[in-house]
């Protein structure tokens, strides 16, 4: 029986790489070492990787705007998170926001 089109050995191999890119992770960081510089960059470049995928899910859906009440959601959660609110809150409130605001008849 195939699983989402792969054979055996083809999900063997993927899980055999993913296992070797898990495991390289530690493994290297104790025997390679960046400039200050270079970890800075780093740690900055993941943040703004994942803003941006922030933004690019609240602010689409296909190929155009995704309506104001996502964003304003996306907005009330990134408030209260920020605020230390309770995870199950901030994902409660920012579903609800943008529910409440598509029932108002906002796209």
């Amino acid at each position: 029986m195939e699983l989402l089109g792969a054979r055996r050995g083809e999900r063997a191999r993927l899980a055999a790489g993913t296992f070797a890119f898990r495991f390289a992770g530690p493994a290297l960081r104790t025997g390679i070492s960046f400039p200050p510089r270079a970890t800075k960059l780093l740690e900055t470049s993941s943040v703004v990787l994942l803003a941006a995928l922030v933004a690019t899910t609240a602010l689409s859906e296909g190929h155009g705007f995704a309506g104001f009440a996502r964003p304003v959601g996306v907005l009330v959660g990134g408030v209260l998170a920020w605020r230390k609110a309770p995870f199950l809150l901030v994902v409660l409130a920012a579903a609800g926001t943008a529910a409440v605001l598509r029932l108002l008849g906002v796209p």
